[in-house]
């Protein structure tokens, strides 16, 4: 799992899930690279061995491409989900599972038979985060709904025999503010 510089933990938060881009996202880019090369190429052929140097300009695209995937980090923990991306700079956002108001996850036909998509979050006060392009996104999906529940769960901490230990310590320091009142 994750060692990263970027990430603080709380004492008794864990990470149960770590993932980022798959790879296969620069497809786009790597195609465009690659047009401009070739036609930098041809137009050096036909038309002036000086526009050969176009070509160059097709590298940055799919390397940017690759930088940001790499650079791209998604987590789940136990208590909060983190997204940190960039590539100069550096962003990272965590946000409690309590702040979660709704969960989904996409996959289009390409996605369902090659196993990813994207989860889409949904967060109180706050832009929504997206996991974009990870695998098994379902499995994502249904590990941050239930830390969403477990977050938004009614049940009262501690046993009854706790409570009622706090509410005689309660009593306690009262009677004794209230006796220095006096």
């Amino acid at each position: 799992m994750s060692d990263a510089d970027w990430l603080w933990l709380d004492a008794d938060e864990a990470i149960q899930w770590e993932g980022r881009p798959r790879l296969t996202t620069i497809a786009t880019s790597v195609a465009v690279g690659v047009f401009i090369a070739v036609v930098a190429a041809g137009l050096a052929l036909t038309v002036d061995s000086r526009l050969a140097a176009v070509g160059v300009l097709g590298v940055p695209i799919p390397l940017a491409g690759y930088l940001s995937v790499t650079n791209t980090t998604y987590l789940v923990t136990t208590r909060a989900v983190w997204c940190k991306t960039g590539i100069r700079g550096r962003s990272v956002r965590r946000i409690t599972h309590s702040r979660i108001q709704n969960t989904a996850y996409r996959q289009s036909v390409r996605g369902s038979l090659f196993g990813y998509g994207t989860v889409r979050l949904e967060v109180a006060g706050g832009r929504d985060i997206q996991f974009q392009r990870i695998a098994d996104p379902q499995t994502v999906q249904e590990l941050i709904t239930d830390y969403q529940r477990r977050e938004k769960s009614t049940e009262v901490p501690g046993s009854l025999a706790q409570w009622q230990a706090i509410l005689a310590a309660v009593r306690d320091i009262r009677s004794v503010v209230d006796r220095r009142a006096d």
